[in-house]
C-alpha cells in the first residue's frame, strides 16, 4: 500500500507505476514521471535517490525529456528502478512519506499536468496479428474460403508505418483527403475520406536494441521490450482500398496514430501473462518459444459525439485474442538483421475477438457499413464522423487492484477545404 491515496478503481496503484513524460505550467519543460493514484511522481526531483548498482551512475536518465535513455538501460535497471519506486512510495517507508518539502516538489496532480509522447520514436511498425480480425476483413473482401492469405499462419504480417505522425492521447486528428474509387466503372476522385475508422491496438516500446546484421532470438525478445501503451491506428478505409495494391497501406495510415501517454512496464504486466494460443501449423524454429507471452488485458472502445456527455462503449476485446505474440513479432522483425533502437514502437494490429461486440474496428462492427452501430444519444455510426471523439481504455483486473493504461483519446476535425 502507498502513502499516496489510491482509490480501488484507479488505474495507477503501487503495483503499476507506469512511466510517462509530462510538463506543468510553472515548469514547462518535459520530464519523466510515474503515475500513482491521481498524482505524478516527478523523477527529475528524486533522481538522487536511485543509488543502486544499476542506476547510481545513470541518474541522468531521470532528468531527460524522453524515456529513451532509461529504456536503453535494460531489464536489470528497470527492475531496480521499480523496486526503488515501490519502496519510497510505500506507506511503510519514511523517506518521502515524512518529507513534506520533498513531496511538495515531486508530487504533481495529473489534472495539473500536460502529457507528451513518452519517447522519441525513431521507427514504427504495425503488425496484423489478430486472427479474428484477419478473418473478418478477409471474408468481407475475398470470401470466407479465402479469408486468410497463404502466408498468414506462417509469419507475423506487418508493415512499416510513419513515426512522425504518432501523437499522444488528446491530440486532435484532421480528417484526411486523398484519392478514392467508390465505383468500379468510374474514374478515381479526390476529396475527404468518407470511411474514417479507428483500429483498437496495443503497442510496445523497444528498450535495448541490437546491432545491424544481428537478429534478436525469440528466446531473448522479452529482454528488449520495455512496456506497452494503447494505440488507435486511425484508418481511412476508402483511401486504403484504392491505394493498397500492391505495396499495402500508405496515405490511409500516415495521417495520425494515437497512443496513450503512460507506458505500463512488462514487470507490472507479468502477473497477467497467460498461455499462448496453440498455433497450427507449428511456427518455424526462429519464431517458436515455449514460455507464455500472451496478456490478459481487457480493451474497450467508446465513441462520443459532440452532443454527448460520455462515450458509448461500442467494443470490448482482449489482448489475449492475438495469434502472434509480441516476442514472435519482434523476432520476425529483426530476423533479417534489422537493427532495433530504444524507443522504437511496434504495434499488434487490430485486436478483435470472436463475438461481434469484440470487433476492434468500425469496418467490422458495421460489417463494411451494412449494420449501423447505435450510440446512447439515439444516433448511429457506420464510420467515424467529424466531431466524434474515440476513447480507448485498457486494464488488467486482479482480485484487489487494477493495472490500467489510462485513456487513448482523439477527436476528429473536419478535412481542410
Amino acid at each position: 500500500m502507498s502513502f499516496v491515496e489510491v482509490t480501488p478503481n484507479s488505474h495507477f496503484p503501487i503495483q503499476n507505476l507506469p512511466y510517462g513524460i509530462f510538463s506543468t505550467p510553472n515548469e514547462p519543460h518535459p520530464r519523466i514521471g510515474v503515475a500513482i493514484g491521481n498524482y505524478i511522481l516527478d523523477l527529475s526531483k528524486i533522481a538522487h535517490l536511485f543509488t543502486g548498482p544499476q542506476l547510481s551512475s545513470n541518474q541522468d536518465a531521470f532528468k531527460s525529456e524522453t524515456l529513451n535513455k532509461f529504456m536503453s538501460l535494460g531489464r536489470p535497471a528497470w527492475k531496480e528502478a521499480r523496486e526503488m519506486l515501490q519502496s519510497i512510495l510505500s506507506a511503510d517507508q519514511a523517506i518521502l512519506r515524512d518529507d513534506a518539502e520533498l513531496q511538495a516538489k515531486c508530487l504533481v496532480l495529473q489534472s495539473d499536468a500536460v502529457m507528451h509522447l513518452p519517447a522519441t520514436i525513431g521507427s514504427y511498425t504495425d503488425f496484423y496479428s489478430s486472427i479474428e480480425h484477419a478473418r473478418n476483413v478477409g471474408t468481407m473482401f475475398r470470401g470466407a474460403e479465402n479469408a486468410l492469405m497463404p502466408n498468414w499462419l506462417h509469419l507475423p504480417v506487418g508493415y512499416h508505418g510513419r513515426a512522425s505522425s504518432v501523437v499522444v492521447s488528446g491530440t486532435p486528428i484532421r480528417r484526411p483527403r486523398g484519392q478514392t474509387k467508390p465505383s468500379d466503372d468510374k474514374p478515381p476522385q479526390f476529396g475527404p475520406c468518407k470511411l474514417l475508422d479507428f483500429e483498437l491496438e496495443m503497442a510496445y516500446f523497444i528498450g535495448p536494441g541490437n546491432q545491424m546484421g544481428t537478429p534478436i532470438p525469440v528466446d531473448q525478445a522479452r529482454e528488449h521490450i520495455f512496456g506497452m501503451v494503447i494505440m488507435n491506428d486511425w484508418s481511412a478505409r476508402d483511401i486504403q482500398k484504392w491505394e493498397y495494391v500492391p505495396l499495402g497501406p500508405f496515405l490511409a495510415k500516415n495521417f495520425g496514430t494515437t497512443i496513450s501517454p503512460w507506458v505500463v512496464t512488462m514487470d507490472a504486466l507479468e502477473p497477467f501473462i497467460i498461455d499462448n494460443i496453440k498455433q497450427e501449423p507449428a511456427p518455424m524454429p526462429y519464431l517458436a518459444h515455449d514460455y507464455p507471452f500472451t496478456f490478459d488485458i481487457t480493451l474497450q472502445v467508446g465513441i462520443q459525439a459532440d452532443n454527448m456527455a460520455n462515450p458509448t462503449t461500442v467494443c470490448t476485446s482482449n489482448m489475449k485474442n492475438l495469434y502472434w505474440t509480441p516476442a514472435q513479432q519482434l523476432a520476425h522483425h529483426c530476423i533479417t538483421g534489422c537493427n532495433m533502437c530504444p524507443g522504437d514502437l511496434l504495434a499488434t494490429g487490430t485486436i478483435s475477438g470472436k463475438t461481434p461486440d469484440s470487433y476492434g474496428s468500425m469496418l467490422e462492427l458495421s460489417w463494411r457499413g451494412s449494420k449501423p452501430v447505435p450510440l446512447d444519444n439515439g444516433e448511429t455510426r457506420k464510420f467515424i464522423q467529424d466531431g466524434d471523439t474515440v476513447v480507448m481504455t485498457a486494464y488488467c483486473q486482479s482480485d484487489n487492484y487494477l493495472i490500467g493504461f489510462g485513456n487513448c483519446c482523439g477527436k476528429i476535425l473536419p478535412a481542410l477545404q
